[in-house]
């Protein structure tokens, strides 16, 4: 649900909640001229891989809203490639709040789709999840 403006200077929010792994990113954009903030610094400066700049712009360049929203992101948890997969989850569903329109492009792209895979517990006897320890016949 968007928040609805209160006053003419103040603008209309539309937000989504992307999750990936541990990390949970909870996304506002706004209309602006294409700023993405990432807990309070530049994308560039949050991320500084190329790989993880591209994942979290793709939501808005597959729909041509690149330079027309202002993105606010807060994330916790997880590493840095989770977050930056939260965040386009987070991005693409704050999108589909704002046009409608743009399910089919997003959907197609599998943007809308929270992606289900987690770490494996450990199980007791083992070192990790599946490692076993050494065996030896003697």
């Amino acid at each position: 649900m968007p928040r609805v403006a209160k006053s003419k200077t103040e603008k209309i929010m539309f937000y989504g909640t992307g999750r990936r792994k541990k990390a949970i990113a909870r996304v506002r954009i706004v209309d602006g001229t294409g700023n993405i903030t990432v807990n309070g610094k530049p994308l560039d400066e949050y991320f500084t891989l190329d790989t993880l700049k591209f994942i979290v712009k793709q939501p808005l360049t597959t729909t041509n809203t690149l330079g027309k929203f202002d993105v606010i992101c807060k994330v916790t948890g997880g590493g840095y490639t989770g977050q930056a997969g939260a965040v386009r989850h987070g991005i693409a569903r704050a999108l589909l709040e704002a046009n409608g329109e743009h399910r089919t492009i997003l959907k197609a792209n599998g943007f809308l789709t929270r992606d289900s895979r987690m770490k494996e517990r450990k199980k007791y006897g083992l070192k990790k999840a599946r490692k076993a320890p050494q065996f030896s016949k003697r």
